[in-house]
């Protein structure tokens, strides 16, 4: 009986030990995020028509920069559901080797409205 409380006692030894060592280890890992990955063009959903001029762009007030090197992207007004929807300004960080293209609308020969959705692309 003796026996097994000595065994017993150095089993739970030995446990203790493998826990410290394993979390030991574990401790030193570390799941680092993915760097952001960018496309080589310029984010682009397609031309978006209308038959409706977008409004006057709405004057914003451009926020003081959460960090620095923040790039204001300006607001837009987008095509959604049949209608004319404002996407206000944000910042973003820098891409670096990609320039921003902000959306804007034209007047087609058509007389149909064009949105260019813009969006981040290598150069210019």
């Amino acid at each position: 009986m003796q026996g097994d409380a000595i065994l017993t006692r150095a089993s739970r030894r030995s446990l203790s030990l493998a826990a410290v060592l394993g979390a030991a280890a574990l401790g030193g890992c570390v799941v680092a995020p993915v760097g952001p990955a960018y496309s080589s063009g310029y984010y682009d959903e397609g031309v978006v028509t209308a038959d409706v001029a977008p409004p006057a762009p709405y004057v914003e007030t451009i926020p003081v920069a959460p960090y620095v090197g923040a790039l204001w992207i300006g607001g837009f007004w987008d095509w959604s559901g049949g209608r004319h929807v404002w996407r206000p300004g944000h910042y973003e960080r820098p891409r670096p080797g990609f320039s921003y293209r902000q959306p804007g609308w034209s007047h087609g020969a058509d007389g149909r409205w064009m949105l260019h959705r813009g969006g981040w692309g290598r150069g210019r």
